[in-house]
């Protein structure tokens, strides 16, 4: 089996740890390399990535092969696995070889296949049909309940090429595709433009039981919300927490950032959600919300963080961990290796020169 596994280990186990990409797993994983070698192929071999487009795990794990000196015969042999499994081992291997591997090099398929096959270049924007048409009008076609989804979908559109309109406010709550489960294509885009403007409504539409329009209402809080939000938003990420909803938490986040200190109240499920997320692209998110705020222990975050599997984590390791010998050590370690990302390379190398 090579799809993705529900049954995440708890956050402060090894297992747990190593399917999350967190840093403290690649530092137990290093005390003993012998007790964490399934664990580490398990994680090639099932897909634990929450958002196999976002979350990284190739660097991550072919970083414990490497480090820990395992031998590499059990994630050749996925290469004869289903699609996923193939995938994640070619990955893995293909950054061992760039490290110098000359065994993962040698079992990597010939084949390079050309990636810009087929491409025509990106779609051309299509004219507006309802270019001509004065705002005033577009907003009466919106609020007309007879004009079709189409035509409004259009119209949206229209609206979306010109300066905000704060005649849209008090349509959007009727605005939602036929079986109110989703807004209309394109409104959300129009109501972001919108910005501070749509505030006033958005407490309401937050408060909705309409999910669609309640999720409106929230990201207009996140971006333009003021201090008399912060209740709001930390009721989300309790909501959030308590369904075990890993995707989207950190927009909340960074919302309650903004307010730094005054948003205090967040902290404590800033830091579950930073040690417990599966989504491992989020977890930047919530560590600069946390420094944002003041909690504290964040030297030991930003430390972690220079092991985790995401660059974005990485990158704010290399900033912002304190100045301590395991950290110029790991520093060095970053700007010197070859499978690091390029900038996280430059980063670390101007930090150990004091730039």
């Amino acid at each position: 089996m090579a799809e993705r596994r529900y049954e995440y280990a708890p956050a402060g186990t090894l297992p747990g740890l190593l399917q999350r990409g967190r840093g403290l797993g690649a530092l137990m994983a290093a005390e003993d390399p012998a007790s964490a070698a399934d664990l580490i192929y398990g994680c090639i071999r099932w897909e634990w990535r929450w958002d196999s487009n976002f979350d990284d795990r190739h660097l991550y794990l072919a970083r414990l092969i490497r480090d820990l000196e395992l031998p590499l015969g059990p994630v050749i042999e996925m290469l004869a696995g289903d699609e996923g499994t193939r995938e994640r081992a070619t990955g893995v291997l293909e950054l061992l070889a760039t490290s110098g591997s000359v065994e993962a090099r040698d079992a990597l398929p010939s084949e390079v296949q050309e990636e810009d096959e087929g491409w025509v270049g990106p779609p051309r924007k299509q004219p507006d049909p309802m270019a001509e048409l004065a705002s005033s009008a577009l907003l009466e076609l919106l609020a007309d309940p007879a004009e079709p989804e189409n035509r409004k979908v259009k119209a949206l559109g229209s609206l979306y090429d010109r300066d905000p309109e704060p005649g849209l406010v008090p349509l959007v709550p009727a605005l939602g595709e036929a079986d109110g489960e989703h807004p209309l294509p394109m409104l959300s885009l129009v109501v972001h433009r919108l910005g501070a403007l749509a505030v006033p409504a958005a407490r309401d539409w937050a408060t909705s039981d309409t999910r669609w329009l309640a999720s409106e209402g929230l990201t207009v809080l996140h971006a333009h919300g003021e201090e008399q939000d912060i209740p709001t938003l930390v009721a989300e990420l309790e909501r959030d927490w308590a369904d075990r909803t890993w995707c989207g938490p950190m927009y909340t986040a960074r919302g309650l950032a903004r307010f730094g200190p005054k948003a205090a109240d967040a902290i404590s499920l800033l830091r579950r959600f930073w040690l417990w997320t599966p989504h491992s692209y989020e977890r930047h998110g919530y560590l600069e919300a946390l420094a944002a705020m003041g909690a504290a222990g964040m030297a030991e975050a930003y430390t972690e963080s220079l092991w985790d599997c995401q660059s974005e984590a990485r990158r704010i390791g290399v900033a912002h961990a304190p100045d301590r010998p395991e950290v110029r050590d790991r520093l060095a370690y970053l700007r010197d290796d070859p499978m690091e990302d390029p900038e996280i390379k430059r980063a670390a190398a101007a930090r150990l020169a004091g730039q």
